[in-house]
């Protein structure tokens, strides 16, 4: 809101890997379509939100993109999904600001979450947000740091999320998207996509 109401900012893309699904974040724009919030998390579990059809309310429907996810998700499908859901509705959107809820708590081993992600993982996950970035708002992308209970795996996941923003590390999100399974991928997606393509032509 900060952004909007004093940067000039009109159309905000808030993407949140936080293992927990932003049920607050959700809450506060779901009926706004300046504003298109996209969650990957950890389902069911804590707090319980954030199912697929739960797509926004009045004139900021389909502008709610959700992907609960079971638990054992790594590298491979957490890109695939940000490369093949994220970035075409985001294109889509363009927005002119990235701001990531970056929650390290689907880090491979942490001890709250099912997860399985990397820090290459991560560094696959910021380049395609930044990607996205490039193309449609200068590059402008915001972290914000949120849960990671495996203080090593979040040490070394931050940094290297870190090396990707500031150039010393370019991680080819296609590389990563060959390590996943495909049925598995392919079931979430025909999932997102069918409830999601009434909003967004680019799925």
């Amino acid at each position: 809101r900060y952004a909007q109401e004093y940067l000039g900012i009109r159309r905000v893309l808030i993407a949140d890997w936080d293992l927990h699904h932003g049920n607050g974040t959700q809450h506060s724009f779901e009926s706004d379509s300046s504003i298109l919030y996209f969650s990957t998390h950890q389902y069911p579990y804590y707090p319980g939100s954030g199912a697929f059809d739960e797509v926004g309310k009045g004139k900021g429907k389909g502008f709610t993109v959700n992907v609960p996810l079971t638990v054992g998700y790594g590298d491979g499908e957490y890109v695939g999904i940000y490369e093949k859901v994220l970035k075409p509705v985001a294109l889509e959107f363009k927005p002119e600001m990235i701001l990531v809820s970056a929650g390290f708590d689907i880090c491979a081993g942490d001890p709250l979450g099912g997860m399985a992600v990397t820090p290459t993982g991560f560094a696959g996950l910021i380049r395609t947000i930044m990607d996205i970035a490039e193309t449609c708002c200068g590059g402008k992308v915001v972290c914000t740091l949120e849960g990671g209970y495996d203080l090593n795996g979040q040490r070394e996941s931050v940094k290297q999320v870190l090396r990707e923003m500031v150039g010393a590390r370019k991680t080819d999100p296609a590389e990563l998207l060959g390590s996943a399974d495909e049925m598995i991928l392919g079931r979430v997606l025909d999932r997102v996509r069918g409830i999601h393509r009434p909003y967004w032509k680019n799925l």
